[in-house]
């Protein structure tokens, strides 16, 4: 039984509950995720900050 047949089988609002969770789950995740970031250290400096800016590519318009 694939895993989409088994969660169509589920009743209307065991399959909302279950979305719901799922939704929780991740918004829980962005929210915490920062604070988590700056207890850890993983917070970009300056210098990092100013790596990346380098890194991206350069956008040069051809025609207008």
């Amino acid at each position: 039984m694939s895993l989409w047949s088994y969660y169509t089988s589920l009743s209307p609002k065991t399959r909302l509950m279950v979305g719901g969770g799922i939704i929780g789950y991740a918004c829980l995740g962005l929210f915490l995720s920062d604070t988590a970031e700056e207890k850890l250290g993983y917070t970009p400096t300056e210098q990092d900050k100013k790596r990346l800016r380098e890194a991206l590519p350069r956008i040069r318009v051809v025609e207008e």
